[in-house]
């Protein structure tokens, strides 16, 4: 909705007054401020025009909370074999729907290396605090291109003036990306050369994306690393160790999925790369088990009312601060006040308020609102999903966000927002970034790039 004054402010108070600033008419030869994106070929092939005209701002008092709010989560989901499954990790990844040959992968390769901390948390903030939806922790996280929106956006006058008068920043998404995969197969990175890492996914995957691939391969340069984009069935095996094209593989940024390999070909292809991990010959970035603790099913089971005393005062309060109410489909459940109820009647006597998400699929696939399908629909599709590989999540409502339309004046828009969380350190809080995607609708099921939702950068920090 465009509008020629301004909305009510809204959680931010840095993008309130920024979009007060741009209610005017464009200066003669004032350059459009997505010019610079629009002209970028790294983010025209990720995004093609569908940039915001402005960024989204992150105060520095909320970015610490949240920061710290994810980093509680992801303890706690790390810690989940053992405070429900005796240690087990293959029956945790039974537990959240994978197969056994999946879950056996799985299990193999969480025996290998290490698996430190990265993923991207994907929140709406609903006015109050942010709401976590979903926890990505994997090293397929897309956002590569993150510090290249703010760059780009950078190049707008008006906005580069905003920034440095606040004291505003923005962080290196794949500079985190990097160092997280340095520092998790240190023992594959050879000392006297840059490391020669290949970009891996599956060959029917990486046929959609060999472009993005390939650059983000190239942009690992600036890192000092040798990168190379390829599908799994280019590995060939002299000596046990993965080749490419005649060159010895050190470390593997994996990008296909443990959902991948429920396919039998994908599966063996798979195989002797895990053969080599378990013998050093190459590193694995990230571990095959790093998905088992983003999957939607853990987040279920750290917001089980009949889990709550396996968590302390602090963590309880930080699950309820930033998760909404998430249960398996289940023929009973409890809700968050500890009554015992039946999961199909609260599901169609709140289908407005609930939203049916697939465990083990990613980027919005499989997903169904409840305030988005008729009631024979709903019914239909809850059912089906009872006691399969599907959770139920309360619905929460994002704040509008007043938004330059690029013409003076303004819109409201309703933000995903996607922060990306690293390992931290003495000097360092893990913050690694992000961007957001935004619609204009605020009943909007999905705000995904794969619906057709604008993208922005962020910036954080301000005084």
């Amino acid at each position: 909705m465009t509008t020629t004054t301004l909305p009510k402010p809204s959680r931010s108070r840095l993008g309130h007054t920024y979009a007060e600033q741009l209610t005017r008419p464009a200066s003669p030869g004032e350059q459009h401020p997505t010019a610079a994106a629009r002209e970028s070929a790294t983010l025209t092939l990720a995004y093609q025009d569908r940039f915001l005209n402005g960024p989204a701002f992150l105060g520095e008092t909320e970015r610490r909370a949240v920061v710290e709010d994810l980093h509680t989560v992801y303890d706690l989901l790390r810690s989940l074999p053992e405070r429900l499954f005796g240690g087990s990790i293959t029956e945790l990844a039974t537990a959240v729907g994978l197969d056994p040959l999946q879950s056996a992968l799985i299990t193999r390769s969480a025996r290998t290396g290490t698996l430190l901390p990265l993923g991207r948390a994907d929140l709406y903030h609903d006015g109050t605090g942010f709401q976590l939806l979903e926890f990505n922790l994997t090293s397929a996280l897309g956002g590569f291109e993150n510090a290249d929106i703010n760059r780009a956006m950078l190049a707008y006058p008006p906005l580069e003036e905003f920034v440095r008068r606040h004291g505003l920043r923005y962080r290196d998404t794949l500079g985190l990306m990097v160092r997280t995969m340095l520092a998790e197969c240190a023992a594959n990175i050879p000392a006297d050369r840059p490391p020669v890492v290949a970009v891996v996914d599956t060959v029917p995957n990486f046929a959609e994306i060999a472009a993005r691939m390939g650059v983000f391969a190239a942009k690992l340069a600036d890192y000092g690393v040798d990168g190379i984009a390829c599908d799994i069935s280019e590995f060939t095996y002299p000596d046990g160790r993965p080749t490419v094209s005649g060159r010895a593989v050190d470390v593997v940024f994996r990008y296909f999925l443990p959902e991948d390999l429920a396919d039998p070909v994908a599966a063996a292809q798979v195989e002797p790369l895990l053969l080599a991990v378990e013998q050093g010959k190459v590193g694995l970035f990230s571990r095959l088990d790093a998905e088992l603790y983003g999957n939607k099913g853990t987040l279920a089971m750290l917001s089980d009312d009949r889990h709550r005393d396996l968590f302390d005062a602090a963590e309880q309060a930080c699950i309820d601060r930033i998760l909404p109410w998430t249960r398996y489909v289940r023929p009973h459940t409890t809700d968050r006040g500890g009554a015992g109820v039946d999961m199909l009647a609260h599901a169609l006597a709140h289908q407005q308020e609930l939203i049916l998400k697939p465990t083990l699929l990613h980027g919005g696939h499989g997903i169904t609102p409840g305030w988005e399908a008729d009631p024979a629909q709903w019914e239909q599709r809850v059912t089906a999903a009872m006691n399969g590989p599907f959770v139920l999540q309360h619905r929460v409502r994002p704040a509008a966000e007043p938004f330059p339309d690029g013409a003076g004046g303004l819109q409201d828009l309703f933000l995903n927002w996607g922060l990306y969380l690293g390992e931290r350190s003495a000097d360092d809080d893990g913050y690694g970034g992000g961007f957001v995607r935004a619609s204009a609708d605020p009943a909007v099921g999905v705000v995904s790039v794969g619906t057709g939702s604008g993208v922005g950068c962020v910036f954080d920090g301000g005084h």
